[in-house]
């Protein structure tokens, strides 16, 4: 008897291997039996769990189990970056084989945008990697029918980039990050890239609960105020905290970074009495100007860790803070505690001193 059930339970076994490893192979098996041709980006730095997920999300491949054993049994195998043209008729491996090998890539390029960078910076890049104008850039940006195809296709993007006050409609909606284009990429094409992408960023956040109180634009606007005033420092959601107490107590952000944007000057540059007293400007909020408000649009466009702060900024009391040479932030409730920090920080030698 006892017999009789160790053999009963080997063929299970090896039933039970049998089907899995059918299971297996037919997760490498082609998707389409006909020419399916498909265009497939793998981002530069992306994890090979990453590529697969995409590959399958695109039904571009069968299993995204399989997939993994499948790197699990061959480890050599590595994804090249670039944009590649798939066959959905390909299997697995051939599929793989093309990634690992970079072949079939098409003609591409590289470009990297920089978290806390203007939009005019990243203008600069497309017009000297794509060869496009800055005069042709800025028309697409100020294209009202082109913004307002932008407003009925993505939920973070509403009116508020018409305002007639901001200086460029898309500051602070592109996502900041390296991305593989075309070279003969429209800057339509380029734009929606940047778009998705901050639009997968959001889709992270959606629950937070100043989302009930603030629009996109709004957030956005903090969030690249965040990324400048908090570059030097560890902690941004208590800088995002102290901006957002200074809005509901219905003080002015008091941020040179919003004045600097609002004078279109680089920081090394000075700013002078006369612009930080301008309060004409919807962007600059030191001395007074803007109480209660948030500039009139982004004045950088930020990082997804600026962006985290804005929708979930640290809960206190401060309305100060400074940050000391090695990214440690002091928060304060009043300005005299918060002056009385920073000659400390002085005598410490600890001040920052921009370069």
């Amino acid at each position: 008897m006892r017999k009789k059930v160790i053999i009963s339970l080997i063929i299970s076994i090896l039933v039970l291997i049998l089907f899995l490893g059918g299971l297996y192979f037919y997760g490498l098996t082609a998707v389409s039996k006909k020419d399916d041709l498909v265009t497939f980006e793998v981002s530069s730095g992306a994890s090979i769990k990453t590529v697969i997920n995409d590959l399958y999300n695109a039904k571009i491949i069968k299993s995204k189990i399989s997939s993994l054993i499948y790197i699990k049994l061959n480890p050599n195998i590595s994804f090249q970056a670039g944009t590649y043209n798939l066959n959905r008729k390909d299997n697995t491996k051939e599929i793989f084989t093309i990634l690992d090998n970079g072949d079939a890539v098409i003609d591409s390029v590289s470009i990297t945008f920089v978290e806390g960078k203007r939009l005019v910076d990243y203008i600069s890049q497309i017009e000297k990697t794509f060869g496009y104008k800055e005069e042709e850039i800025l028309a697409l940006l100020s294209d009202k029918e082109y913004l307002q195809e932008l407003i009925n296709t993505y939920y973070f993007i509403d009116e508020s980039i018409l305002n007639e006050d901001i200086y460029y409609s898309l500051e602070g909606y592109l996502f900041p990050s390296t991305y593989e284009f075309y070279k003969d990429e429209s800057l339509k094409g380029i734009f929606k890239k940047m778009l998705d992408k901050m639009q997968n960023v959001l889709d992270n956040y959606s629950t937070s609960q100043l989302l009930s109180e603030y629009s996109y634009h709004e957030i956005l606007t903090m969030a690249s105020i965040v990324e400048l005033e908090g570059a030097h420092s560890l902690d941004r959601e208590g800088v995002a905290g102290v901006f957002y107490n200074r809005l509901k107590s219905g003080d002015s952000l008091g941020s040179d970074v919003t004045t600097y944007y609002a004078v279109r000057k680089d920081f090394s540059e000075p700013l002078y009495n006369s612009e930080l007293n301008n309060c004409n400007n919807g962007y600059n909020t030191r001395n007074g100007c803007n109480r209660g408000k948030l500039p009139v649009g982004p004045i950088s466009n930020p990082s997804a860790s600026s962006i985290e702060a804005a929708l979930n900024p640290e809960s206190h009391d401060y309305y100060y803070f400074v940050a000391d040479k090695n990214k440690n932030t002091y928060f304060t409730k009043t300005y005299s505690e918060h002056q009385a920090k920073i000659a400390e920080l002085k005598n410490k030698g600890l001040w920052y001193e921009y370069e």
